[in-house]
């Protein structure tokens, strides 16, 4: 036999590919064997007939007789009304346990590209949120898979540091922050600045309520002549802008730190916004842009479904489009990268297909190694977030309420024979692990309604679950080293029952779910996978003696199945970025 691994499911697309010459092979219909047939993985070869143009019982047939013969024997198959049913032998479970028991069954090799992922990307105008919170995590998860599999990563942030929303702090505090700092009144420095941008909003509004008595909204104009004076250099304005923005900065690399995020490379929008404004003035001479009576410049993408779009206003003022025209161009040059992945919300999907359009027009050809992974929103029970009502929930504040309901709904209860700084960071990686979990087990397409409550559960889906899972795990490998020994045994007449046969099963479909994860950049995956280990797990924990002095050789069996299963449940949660704890 083959020493290289090679799943059921692997072996089927390949014979696919070998028997029908079919590339790329279709996504294949795997479940598991309905209880009242015999079998223990089954195909449904439907779609497959169909897309083959060939009866599905011939199909079946054919992909049975080559996955048996590739595992030499180990397996037999039947084919039921358009269902290949594959029986696996004992001896097959040994052969799948023996090898998950080499590590190289996770480390899985991709041919390495150099990929490099834009994620976070605030504005230094306010703390970070709980958007902000789920694009991380989403960008953080994958850059950890795309590692694992073998390819370089660069992690790069951009952070709007300049513009209108900007000078709106700034006005505010000129004008109303009589000299006070985040150290004179002990505030984090993003919250000091976007009290000081929730101060303008709140001015600015009330202006807009008396506009018929005024006629003028001054605080506004008072921010636009802000950015005119940044805009030319003027050296006041821009040292209060350097200093507001260092003070969001520090607080930023707070939040980043107590989430375990970091970046690679960090970019400025204001260092990179003059760059798109050179390929929109050479995209002008080359025509392919034009100009309005007015002087502003656009695009028209009417004749490909799009509409015309704004590339430089009037006064030659740069909009995104410009940065992102300019950051596109400057990160292939500067790093010579094999693809770029965009994480942002879905609300610009429109904004990147719009991108990828123009790049195309100036004659790119690096524009198809560009990737929108677009997300959905984050909504509270209440409903969608909204800045202006006052109902966003920033970032800080969500870390430290899980961190406070894993101390009242966890530490309490299980943990009392640690020590006090033991039982304290016990609760941040509790705390921090649930929030993480519960925001990667849903697909990014989806939208997440977030109850911090529901995160921390025993019960439940949850990374509490599954932590507490790993600890048992780790707590029977200590009680077996303390009743028993590792032996040398022969596995030949080694029987499994059903409880550790679905336990094999699941934990040989990992290096399945990696790939499927690396493929669809999708962590949520691996986090349900992780949940449905740990649930079997459980399963077979209720209903077997697993450890008995009495029976070492079957003890040493099953000290391998959780001894596998422990490496597979903190291979997976540590590529979500949650840490697992040997002691619960």
């Amino acid at each position: 036999m083959n020493d290289h691994f090679q799943s059921i499911e692997e072996i089927a697309k390949e014979s696919i590919s070998v028997l029908y010459k079919l590339t790329p092979c279709p996504e294949l219909d795997f479940q598991y064997t309905k209880k009242e047939y015999s079998g223990d993985l089954t195909l449904v070869l439907f779609s497959l007939s169909k897309k083959l143009k060939k009866p599905a019982e011939q199909i079946g047939k054919n992909i049975g007789n080559y996955i048996q013969s590739k595992l030499d024997g180990l397996i037999q198959f039947s084919i039921i009304e358009g269902f290949l049913n594959f029986i696996f032998h004992d001896s097959y479970y040994i052969y799948l346990l023996q090898k998950m028991l080499n590590t190289d069954f996770y480390h899985l090799k991709f041919p390495s590209k150099k990929i490099m992922i834009e994620y976070s990307s605030p504005n230094t105008n306010k703390p970070l949120h709980l958007g902000h919170v789920r694009n991380s995590l989403i960008g953080s998860s994958i850059a950890k898979i795309l590692k694992m599999v073998g390819h370089k990563i660069i992690k790069i942030q951009i952070i709007n540091d300049r513009g209108i929303h900007i000078c709106k702090s700034m006005i505010a505090w000129i004008k109303f922050g009589k000299g006070e700092t985040p150290d004179s009144i002990k505030m984090k420095g993003d919250h000091f600045v976007g009290k000081y941008y929730s101060l303008f909003d709140k001015i600015y509004r009330e202006e807009i309520r008396k506009i018929d008595q005024k006629n003028e909204m001054t605080i506004l104009i008072e921010a636009r002549d802000l950015l005119k004076k940044w805009e030319s250099g003027d050296p006041i304005t821009r040292d209060i802008w350097k200093k507001m923005n260092k003070w969001v900065y520090n607080g930023f690399e707070e939040t980043y730190r107590k989430l375990e995020i970091s970046f690679d490379e960090i970019e400025y929008e204001s260092n990179v916004y003059k760059i798109g404004k050179k390929i929109i003035k050479k995209g002008l001479e080359k025509g392919i842009f034009f100009q309005k009576i007015d002087g502003s410049i656009w695009i028209d993408l009417i004749q490909e479904g799009f509409d015309q779009k704004l590339l430089l206003r009037s006064d030659k003022t740069s909009v995104y489009m410009t940065q992102d025209l300019g950051t596109a161009v400057e990160r292939f040059r500067k790093y010579n990268i094999d693809q770029l992945i965009y994480i942002v919300g879905k609300e610009q999907d429109y904004h990147f297909q719009i991108l990828f359009a123009i790049l195309k027009h100036l004659g790119y050809t690096w524009v198809n190694k560009l990737f929108h992974l677009s997300y959905e929103m984050v909504y509270l029970p209440s409903g969608r977030m909204k800045s202006r009502e006052g109902n966003v929930i920033n970032a800080d504040s969500l870390i430290l309420e899980m961190y406070s309901i894993a101390r009242k709904n966890f530490l309490k209860k299980y943990s009392k024979s640690k020590e006090k700084g033991e039982k304290e960071k016990s609760a941040e990686i509790i705390g921090l692990g649930a929030l993480k979990y519960y925001f990667l087990k849903i697909d990014p397409r989806k939208k997440i309604i977030f109850h911090p409550e529901k995160s921390i559960d025993f019960k439940g889906k949850t990374g509490t679950y599954i932590q507490y899972t790993y600890s048992r795990i780790r707590s029977l490998e200590r009680k077996f080293f303390d009743l028993c020994s590792l032996l040398n045994f022969c596995w030949s007449n080694i029987k499994f029952d059903i409880y550790e046969k679905n336990m094999i099963k699941i934990l040989q479909r990992y290096p399945l779910i990696l790939k499927k994860s690396v493929f669809n950049l999708n962590p949520s995956l691996i986090a349900n996978y992780v949940y449905e280990v740990s649930k079997i797990f459980n399963l077979l924990y209720q209903n077997k003696k697993l450890i008995d002095p009495s029976n070492v050789i079957h003890s040493n069996i099953c000290m391998n199945i959780i001894h596998v299963t422990g490496n597979v449940l903190k291979s997976g949660m540590n590529l979500l970025g949650i840490k697992m704890l040997d002691r619960m």
